[in-house]
């Protein structure tokens, strides 16, 4: 038994030095040089092109008056509002019990015959502030409530929406 272990003991480290021999004949690192030069250096990589800077980002005034006023205006008009008359100005809540709170810019939105009235508030002056909606048919508005507070990231798009799934509900669009 004495011999089969001697026997057995060359027989395993022969194997254990087989194993680590060929591991050692395949280096890891060669690769052919021809791979290395096929990619462009990073320096010779087109640069990438910068994108315009997004329409929410532009000034608050001139985003709701070159922008956002004109975009409601078509989407009301889409819906067969006709004597739609908007304006975007600097001037105090109309609501009933906020004759003291100061002036903030709001959106006014007026149409069938001055009979609908909507009003949109902005007291931040920005549009990922506090915002405000208020409406009334044919009298001053008695409640203001809040708009688009859940969102996180305020587009053109998703405030036109908003308003308009507001004064839908409203039932003050097409036929519902």
């Amino acid at each position: 038994m004495a011999e089969e272990n001697k026997q057995n003991k060359p027989a395993s480290s022969d194997a254990e030095a087989s194993k680590s021999k060929p591991a050692e004949a395949k280096p890891a690192a060669a690769k052919p040089a021809a791979a290395k030069s096929d990619k462009p250096p990073a320096a010779a990589k087109k640069p990438k092109k910068e994108k315009p800077p997004a329409l929410e980002d532009k000034p608050f005034a001139e985003f709701m008056e070159n922008i956002y006023v004109p975009a409601v205006e078509k989407a009301m008009t889409g819906k067969g509002v006709e004597d739609l008359q908007l304006s975007f100005a600097k001037q105090k809540v109309p609501i009933i019990g906020f004759e003291s709170a100061g002036e903030c810019w709001q959106v006014e939105g007026r149409w069938y015959g001055g009979q609908r009235q909507f009003n949109l508030y902005f007291p931040d002056e920005d549009i990922k502030g506090k915002k405000g909606f208020s409406c009334n048919e044919g009298k001053k508005p008695s409640t203001m409530e809040s708009f688009l507070i859940d969102e996180r990231k305020i587009t053109l798009d998703l405030m036109v929406f908003g308003l308009m799934q507001r004064l839908n509900g409203q039932k003050w669009l097409g036929i519902n």
